[in-house]
């Protein structure tokens, strides 16, 4: 294992003192938590929180900031962070409009956050919560019941963020995100698997020719392991997938979402994205956004995941709304 570290087990804590050092003029890191939350908050607006296990990276702390999330909470990699720690980021963050979780679908992130919601509300803090479940791949893979969450969460922290931003209500934002929630489709290919610095090896084997569809952010397995595909094939293959998971009617429109898992250059994400393009041409619906980079990754793997949303109402008016984070 080669990695720019010292100890394993500090990687979090002096990540995310680099992390602020960084970036100390939109955030700051609450004391004695690993919760990083907006430095200039706005009151009477609901707060938008969400986190969960460290390797994914700009995700969650880089979405910090006006027009996204108003705390992101992280837990060790891979792993959630504890109910005390939610806690502390939706007592940050609440700026007395209310509190909206995004959470993605792994049992620990859905156990943890609920936790935190119900010590929260015991405190008087209104809380509501929303469950992302965007990956197509597979369904009760490890760690998660049902569909994990994935990149799509991404898309949702900024949708949601701007309807926060021009004042929302929490009730509505609610109402929002469990449609948004439905409309959002994810799905990813891996040439090489993650490694924790605290294991020290992959979190599983691919040999020199070979690839998988659908694996998980955290190495979770996927439906099909197979030798290396050019990135033509790739791209029939994920949005063969996407299209059945939609089922694409003629009219719709659809925002896109290249996302790098750690280790891909952005060369290989344009190449990709323009082997979409060429797939989605042959079908009867328009793009009306495109976002390409490396924003929920895992670790050093090297891939990519594809991200769909059916674009409805104002949602597109949302997502052109400006931000001011790290990592956008």
């Amino acid at each position: 294992m080669k990695k720019i570290i010292n100890q394993p087990d500090q990687v979090v804590d002096q990540m995310l003192k680099g992390f602020v050092y960084a970036n100390g003029e939109l955030v700051k890191r609450v004391p004695n938590t690993t919760v990083i939350v907006q430095k200039h908050k706005e009151k009477n607006k609901v707060a938008l929180v969400s986190g969960g296990g460290s390797g994914h990276e700009p995700a969650h702390a880089g979405f910090v900031g006006k027009g996204m999330l108003t705390a992101a909470v992280a837990g060790e990699v891979f792993t959630s962070p504890s109910p005390d720690q939610v806690l502390e980021g939706i007592k940050a963050a609440d700026n007395g409009a209310g509190v909206l979780l995004i959470i993605k679908n792994y049992t620990g992130d859905v156990m943890n956050f609920e936790m935190a919601k119900e010590l929260a509300e015991a405190e008087g803090i209104v809380v509501e919560q929303l469950i992302v479940d965007d990956d197509i791949a597979v369904e009760d893979s490890t760690h998660t019941a049902g569909k994990r969450g994935v990149a799509g969460t991404v898309i949702v922290h900024k949708i949601l963020g701007a309807a926060a931003d021009l004042g929302m209500s929490l009730t509505d934002m609610k109402a929002l995100g469990d449609e948004l929630v439905k409309q959002v489709k994810s799905i990813g290919v891996a040439l090489t698997a993650a490694t924790v610095p605290e294991v020290g090896k992959p979190g599983f084997s691919l040999a020199d020719d070979e690839m998988e569809y659908g694996v998980g952010i955290h190495s979770e397995p996927g439906y099909h392991r197979t030798k290396v595909k050019s990135s033509s094939a790739i791209a029939e293959e994920l949005v063969s997938k996407l299209k059945q998971a939609f089922d694409f009617q003629s009219g719709e429109t659809y925002g896109l979402l290249v996302n790098g898992l750690g280790a891909t250059p952005l060369m290989e994400q344009y190449i990709f994205l323009h082997d979409v393009e060429k797939q989605l041409a042959n079908e009867d619906v328009s793009v009306a956004f495109k976002k390409v980079g490396a924003l929920m990754t895992s670790l050093d793997m090297n891939g990519v995941s594809l991200t769909l949303v059916k674009l409805e109402q104002d949602w597109l008016k949302l997502w052109q709304h400006p931000v001011d984070v790290t990592d956008w």
